[in-house]
């Protein structure tokens, strides 16, 4: 009876122990460097605005196949510069690489991996129907906004890095001159096949940074066709990145010396990097 009674004792402290950690889990895994709040200086910028792009692409599955997990943009990676930049006082569009609907990563909308802004978007009609009813990027003129953001996820390594169209939109934004570019894990394989006038990749030469070959594979996430560290570096790119013991808790920021890019490393620091884009169109305007 006594042993019993230790056993079940033992049972129901495990059982209370498990409970704790989950919930305390998104805590943890915050503290260890999941989506780290970002004190950045706050701005004002109406009038301005702002373009966000995402994949069209939702299954996670070898190239060619049409079954798999689902995917699509990682959410905060659309959600952190989207309210960033609206906080701001900006105007904000969505687009994606086919426009309609936007393939959310289920995934990331879990209570684990969520964040405030995803829960605010949750809430959100307006932020919902921009998704719901994305802009096709063809229809799209870059040259109108001051900042144009790539947003990352598994779903942006199968369409965003093989989009002519996107490539030579980013390379008509850079020549316009005012529009910030910007982008966040995989979204800066919306940028490895933008040329300049003289046919050489844009971005060669530059600093920039993307999710790294580490994280994606410590992740096994290794069936998708284009991996942005390795595609960066390909295109001529500077690459940059912090790297930990597990890149998934990692982040890093970079602006390259004009100051016309800026790139976020992972699903860390989309914060960031809108706010580093904001920076540089704030000091454009009081220029």
């Amino acid at each position: 009876m006594v042993k019993n009674m230790g056993i079940s004792t033992i049972l129901k402290v495990l059982l209370a122990l498990i409970i704790i950690l989950v919930i305390s889990l998104p805590s943890i895994l915050n503290g260890l460097g999941l989506h780290p709040e970002y004190q950045g200086e706050t701005y004002d910028l109406p009038g301005k605005r702002a373009l966000i792009i995402t994949t069209s692409h939702s299954i996670l599955a070898l190239p060619g196949e049409t079954q798999g997990k689902p995917t699509g943009v990682m959410a905060s990676e659309m959600t952190h510069p989207y309210y960033g930049f609206t906080d701001a006082g900006m105007q904000v569009d969505i687009a994606s690489i086919k426009g309609g609907q936007i393939p959310v990563d289920p995934q990331t909308l879990s209570r684990v991996i969520k964040t405030p802004e995803d829960d605010r978007y949750m809430a959100d009609p307006m932020l919902q129907a921009k998704v719901n009813n994305s802009l096709l990027i063809n229809n799209v003129d870059f040259t109108q906004y001051d900042a144009i953001f790539l947003s990352g996820g598994w779903g942006a390594a199968y369409d965003l890095g093989y989009s002519q169209v996107l490539a030579e939109k980013i390379s008509a934004a850079y020549y316009a001159e005012t529009p910030i570019i910007g982008s966040v894990c995989h979204g800066a394989l919306g940028l490895i096949n933008a040329l300049d006038r003289e046919g050489n990749r844009l971005i060669a030469g530059r600093a920039m940074t993307g999710v790294t070959d580490k994280q994606v594979k410590q992740l096994g996430i290794e069936v998708t066709p284009q991996h942005p560290e390795t595609e960066l570096r390909k295109a001529g790119a500077l690459f940059e990145s912090q790297t930990k013991m597990i890149d998934f808790f990692a982040t890093h920021v970079v602006v390259d010396a004009e100051q016309r890019f800026v790139t976020g490393q992972n699903q860390n620091s989309g914060h960031e990097t809108a706010h580093q884009m904001m920076a540089i169109i704030a000091r454009g305007a009081t220029n």
